[in-house]
């Protein structure tokens, strides 16, 4: 499989970090938003990054030259329309994703495989969307933030889609250096359905706005449990409105099972628009 020209479709921390990391594997991106402003936040964080690697002489000034080249900002009526791979990384909502997908659908060259960066919806639901032609070049492909560092990338084979073609896509990934992971089209996938437990259990257990017992219970999940960030860390870090997205999507999608559910804190950040890091104010502060 040649990955060549890849299309981004939304410029938030994921996609921008997508990418970002399809430019440092030398090929051709456009990655695209519907707001110019977005756009501009994106090109500064994704140079800016290349260059504190120049400073840090983990890349050469040459090197980084050569992939801000490699990467356009645009919206999606200029796109080319003959690229290799389009992955969609939009809002976490269901119908707006399958409204793009059915313009994408629609737009794209008949050998273009569409994706989606889902983290929770299964995708045969998106592949609704498509025409049948299409569905077998239409498959889940789920990053982990920040994606030019983890390696792990979820390749979701949804009903119709090419077996060879999540094969290849395997592969490919494989031979960048990232730690490709077949997935069975459900809610949540692997690390998502897994993540759940992670966040949902420390929430019921500190129960309230505590941030010593938050802190208490990160501790011991690093210093025991040997992870590197504890929960309520990584939900500041993922953010808090995009980690209730998550669990609301794969609880309603397993019939309200408990062991899915929310936890009312989450809602009150979201609610008080304390969404973590990049507001702030999550359950920690940042100054």
């Amino acid at each position: 499989m040649k990955i060549e020209k890849v299309v981004v479709i939304g410029a938030g921390t994921m996609g921008s970090g997508i990418a970002q990391w399809f430019a440092q594997e030398l090929c051709s991106v456009e990655l695209v938003d519907n707001s110019s402003e977005q756009l501009e936040r994106a090109k500064k964080s994704i140079f800016d990054s290349w260059n504190k690697l120049v400073l840090k002489e983990k890349l050469t000034s040459i090197q980084a030259e050569k992939m801000k080249k490699l990467i356009e900002f645009k919206s999606l009526d200029t796109v080319t329309k003959n690229a290799d791979l389009v992955i969609e990384a939009i809002i976490e909502n269901l119908e707006i994703k399958k409204d793009l997908f059915q313009k994408l659908d629609g737009y794209f060259s008949e050998h273009t495989i569409l994706s989606s960066n889902t983290s929770s919806f299964p995708i045969h639901l998106m592949a609704e969307a498509v025409t049948l032609a299409r569905r077998k070049n239409f498959v889940g492909l789920h990053f982990f933030n920040p994606a030019t560092i983890m390696k792990l990338v979820e390749v979701i084979k949804g009903k119709e889609s090419s077996e060879e073609i999540c094969e290849e896509l395997y592969q490919w990934f494989d031979s960048k250096g990232k730690k490709p992971a077949m997935c069975k089209d459900s809610p949540g996938f692997i690390v998502n359905r897994v993540a759940r437990n992670f966040y949902g259990e420390p929430l019921r257990i500190v129960d309230e706005e505590n941030e010593e017992k938050m802190k208490e219970v990160d501790r011991i999940l690093k210093e025991v449990g040997g992870f590197k960030m504890g929960p309520f860390e990584l939900m500041d870090l993922i953010g808090i409105d995009v980690n209730y997205s998550v669990t609301c999507s794969v609880w309603e999608a397993y019939e309200k099972e408990p062991r899915f559910a929310p936890h009312r804190l989450q809602k009150k950040m979201v609610d008080e628009k304390r969404f973590g890091r990049k507001s702030k104010r999550g359950y920690y502060k940042y100054d």
